[in-house]
């Protein structure tokens, strides 16, 4: 068996092959945002069946496509849904595309996801820029031996998500007249939604959101040397108090109608980060 080294550039010379130049962020999309895929100026468009290595999606709304293109006059590689570890998926597995992202030649990675409201401030809908999380998995994508040519075996964890890209989705969301929250996001392998009790101890520890995603990709980029910047769209609120039975359909029809806010935030982000290094 490969190792994850051969299985990175196996699956990167594969999608080389359909594309010229080289990307320079990648982009992972969650539960109902699959539509910031319809903005890219597409060169190909890969199943992830026909990558090496890549794992399939089976979550509901997620494509399970990866773009290669152009958005925000960016090149870009696009996953248009994600893995997860309730898919049976180990971390290492379902993280194994930020590794090939950064083999492609991408600098900066954005993340998105739906998530639940744990702050009383957050309403179904709003958009959150992540400044910081909770891993609360119990593992870790970084287990095992490392691997010196993918990134050191200590990476350091003290700013996860690149301030400047956070103060800048911050600026561009202020401009466009976009209510954006900046939060914490805790982490659980779910695939169930949590208890009351579950989402007082939440946000007893400072959690502003929870999900099943983004963290492992978060500490794989880290660890790569990726800069990162990642967004939740708030898709159901879970008040303890005042908590009602949710089911997925609402999450992604939620997630799916604030979406445009997203997306304008984040190709405005990535305009003008193409400008500041180019």
């Amino acid at each position: 068996m490969l190792d994850l080294f051969d299985q990175i550039e196996a699956a990167a010379a594969t999608i080389r092959r359909h594309v010229s130049g080289r990307p320079r962020v990648g982009v992972i999309l969650g539960t109902g945002l699959g539509s910031l895929a319809d903005q890219v100026a597409a060169q190909a468009v890969l199943r992830y069946d026909d990558i090496p290595h890549f794992p399939p999606s089976t979550a509901v709304s997620h494509a399970g496509k990866l773009i290669c293109g152009d958005l925000a006059g960016l090149p870009v590689v696009v996953m248009s849904g994600r893995v997860h570890a309730y898919e049976g998926y180990s971390l290492a597995a379902a993280t194994l595309p930020v590794h090939v992202m950064k083999a492609l030649g991408a600098e900066l990675i954005v993340l998105s996801n739906a998530a639940g409201g744990l702050n009383p401030h957050y309403q179904c809908g709003d958009v959150v820029v992540i400044d910081d999380h909770i891993n609360l998995m119990f593992d870790n994508p970084l287990m095992g031996a490392n691997d010196d040519r993918l990134g050191p075996r200590f990476p350091d964890m003290s700013r996860p998500y690149d301030r400047s890209l956070v103060e800048r989705a911050q600026s561009v969301a202020l401009r466009e007249g976009i209510p954006l929250h900046r939060g914490v996001y805790a982490a659980l392998k779910g695939p169930n939604l949590e208890t009351r009790a579950e989402y007082r101890f939440l946000r007893s520890i400072g959690a502003d959101m929870v999900g099943m995603s983004t963290v492992p990709e978060n500490i794989v980029a880290v660890h790569a040397g990726l800069a990162v910047l990642a967004f939740s769209i708030i898709s159901n609120v879970c008040l303890p108090d005042a908590l009602r039975p949710v089911t997925i359909d609402e999450i992604v029809r939620a997630s799916s109608a604030a979406e445009p806010k997203l997306r304008t935030i984040v190709q405005g982000v990535l305009r003008e980060w193409s400008t500041s290094v180019a």
